[in-house]
C-alpha cells in the first residue's frame, strides 16, 4: 500500500505532520479526520522517497524559492485557509499556520502581511485590497459577500473551487497547443535549414554551367542566398515587429480592433467565444451564488474577461439592466453572445434560478472548447504536415530540375 506523508491541524490548532499507509488519498484524508484532525495535505511518497505534489512533482523546501505569487500558489492557499476557516480556528490563526506550511517565501511573505493586517483590526477584504497586484477585484468581492454573510469558509471553498476549475480550462487549452506549436516549430526550423544551408551549394554548379535557370530554381536560390545574407537583420526586425506590435496592444482602441478580428478567424474565433461565455457564466454565477448584486457582479466581471469585445458588450447590458430590461434581451441584442447562451439565461432569470442556469452554460461551454479544441487539432495538424511535405518537395523539385537541365535530360 502507498504511503502518504501529511500535514494536519489539531482543534487547538498545532501542525501535526507525518507518513501514514493508506490505499487513496481520500482514506488517508478520512482517517485524520476520524482521528479529530484538520487535514491540510496529504501527498503521496514516490518510489524514490521524494514526495510528489498536486501535479506529482517533487515538492520543493521553501528556502531559496520567492519568486511571484501565482495563480496556482493562491488557489491552494484558498482552499487550504478554507478548510481551516470552516474547521472554525480563527482567521488570524489559520494566517499564522499558512505561513508555517507555505513552500514559497513570497507566499509565507504574503500571508504574514495579510495576518499583521487582521490582528490590526482590518477586514480579510480589506487586508486583500491592499494587495491588488496579487488579488483580483473579483476575488477580493467574492471573500468581502462571504465577511457580510458570515459564511467565509463556504465563499472561500467556493472560490477555490472556481479558481481549480478556470485552472483545468486553461491548462486544457494550453495543453492541446503544445504539439501543433513544436511541429511548427519544427516544421519552420527545417524549410530554414534546407533553404539557408543546403539549397545555396548548388549555386557554384549552376553558374559554371551557364545555362538558364528555370523560374522556381532561381527563387528558391534567391531566397535562400538572401537569408543567407540578411537572417541578422531579419530577425532583429522580426524581434522589433513583435515587440511594437505587444506595445499597440496596450492602446485600448488597437486592443479592440485586433479582438473584433480574431473573433472573426475561421477556427480560432470560435474557440475564442466560447472560452469567453464559459469564463463570463461561471465567473458571474460564482459571484451571484455568494450574495453580489448582479449589477455589481457584472461591473466586476469585467476585469475577468480577455477579450475587449466581450468586455464592451458586458457593460452595455449593465447599462440595459440599469433601466430594468433585464439581462437576456441586451444580452441578445449584443450580438456577441451564443443564443444558446442567451435563452438558458432567459429561463434562469425567469425562473429565479439564474445562479445555477449560469453554471450549467458554463459547463456547456467548457465542453464545447474540448470539443473544438480537438476537432481544430484534427484538422490542424494533417494540414500542416501535408503542407511541410509539399513544401519540401517543391525546394527539392527546384533542384532536381535544373540539375536535369545540365544534363540535357527529360525530367
Amino acid at each position: 500500500m502507498p504511503m502518504f506523508q501529511y500535514k494536519a491541524v489539531s482543534p487547538a490548532g498545532e501542525v501535526k505532520e507525518g507518513v501514514l499507509e493508506g490505499a487513496t488519498h481520500g482514506s488517508v484524508i478520512a482517517h485524520l479526520q476520524s482521528l479529530g484532525l484538520i487535514p491540510i495535505r496529504a501527498a503521496e511518497i514516490g518510489a524514490a522517497g521524494t514526495v510528489k505534489g498536486a501535479a506529482g512533482a517533487p515538492a520543493t523546501p521553501k528556502a531559496g524559492r520567492r519568486g511571484r505569487v501565482t495563480q496556482d500558489d493562491l488557489a491552494i492557499v484558498t482552499r487550504e485557509l478554507a478548510t481551516l476557516v470552516r474547521a472554525g480556528l480563527p482567521l488570524d490563526r489559520s494566517m499564522e499556520i499558512l505561513i508555517g506550511l507555505a513552500e514559497k517565501q513570497s507566499v509565507a511573505d504574503l500571508l504574514a502581511a495579510l495576518r499583521n493586517e487582521i490582528r490590526g483590526g482590518t477586514a480579510l477584504s480589506k487586508a486583500l485590497d491592499q494587495h491588488r497586484d496579487v488579488f483580483s477585484r473579483f476575488y477580493i468581492n467574492m471573500v468581502k459577500a462571504g465577511e457580510v454573510g458570515g459564511a467565509l469558509g463556504n465563499v472561500l471553498l467556493r472560490l477555490a473551487d472556481f479558481m481549480e476549475r478556470s485552472k483545468e480550462l486553461k491548462d486544457s487549452v494550453i495543453s492541446s497547443m503544445i504539439y501543433p506549436i513544436i511541429l511548427l516549430g519544427v516544421s519552420v526550423l527545417s524549410v530554414l535549414i534546407l533553404v539557408i544551408f543546403v539549397v545555396p551549394q548548388f549555386k557554384q554548379i549552376f553558374d559554371q554551367s551557364g545555362k538558364a535557370l528555370p523560374l522556381m530554381t532561381e527563387i528558391v536560390l534567391t531566397t535562400g542566398i538572401f537569408l543567407r545574407k540578411n537572417w541578422p537583420i531579419l530577425l532583429a526586425a522580426l524581434v522589433a515587429g513583435l515587440w511594437l506590435f505587444r506595445r499597440s496592444l496596450k492602446n485600448p482602441q488597437t486592443q479592440a480592433k485586433w479582438d473584433a478580428r480574431m473573433l472573426r478567424w475561421p477556427i480560432a474565433g470560435g474557440l475564442i467565444a466560447r472560452l469567453e461565455m464559459a469564463r463570463f457564466s461561471r465567473s458571474l454565477g460564482t459571484l451571484l451564488q455568494n450574495g453580489v448584486p448582479l449589477l455589481t457582479g457584472l461591473s466586476i466581471l469585467k476585469e475577468t474577461l480577455g477579450n475587449a469585445v466581450y468586455r464592451e458588450a458586458v457593460e452595455a447590458v449593465a447599462r440595459e439592466l440599469k433601466e430594468g430590461r433585464g439581462m437576456a434581451k441586451p444580452m441578445n441584442e449584443a450580438g456577441v453572445f451564443p443564443k444558446l447562451a442567451v435563452q438558458m439565461i432567459g429561463v434562469g432569470e425567469e425562473t429565479g434560478r439564474l445562479d445555477d442556469m449560469l453554471f450549467q452554460v458554463a459547463d456547456v461551454y467548457d465542453r464545447e472548447v474540448a470539443s473544438a479544441i480537438k476537432r481544430g487539432l484534427a484538422i490542424l495538424q494533417p494540414v500542416m504536415i501535408i503542407g511541410l511535405a509539399v513544401l519540401i518537395v517543391l525546394i527539392i523539385m527546384s533542384i532536381l530540375v535544373a540539375m536535369f537541365g545540365l544534363m540535357d535530360l527529360p525530367f
